[in-house]
Formats: structure tokens, sequence, C-alpha cells
């Protein structure tokens, strides 16, 4: 019986703090736009690029 208020107390912290987690991930900006990092990517390449052909 302690065992089964035991797993349900871990539950419920564990549920808790993942969505504690989210809640601060949402207020960081975490999830502001998702479909920028991958055009980023790209743009980085060629910025680098342009930055090593400069300096030669």
């Amino acid at each position: 019986m302690y065992t089964t208020f035991f797993l349900i107390f871990i539950v419920f912290f564990l549920g808790v703090a993942a969505w504690l987690l989210f809640v601060w991930a949402v207020k960081s900006g975490q999830f502001d736009d998702p479909e920028a990092p991958k055009y980023r990517m790209l743009d980085d390449e060629d910025d680098q690029s342009r930055e090593t052909q400069s300096k030669k």
C-alpha cells in the first residue's frame, strides 16, 4: 500500500516538474518561431564563406 502512495507521489512530482519546465520554456521564447532555425542553418554557411573570402 505504501508503494502505491509513493509511486503516485513520484508521478505527481514529475508531472508538476514537467509542467513547470514547459511553462519556463514558453516564457523564455523557446517556441516563438519554430521555422527560423532551419533557414538560419542554411544562411550561416554562406555568411561564413563570405567572411573567409573577404579576409584573404
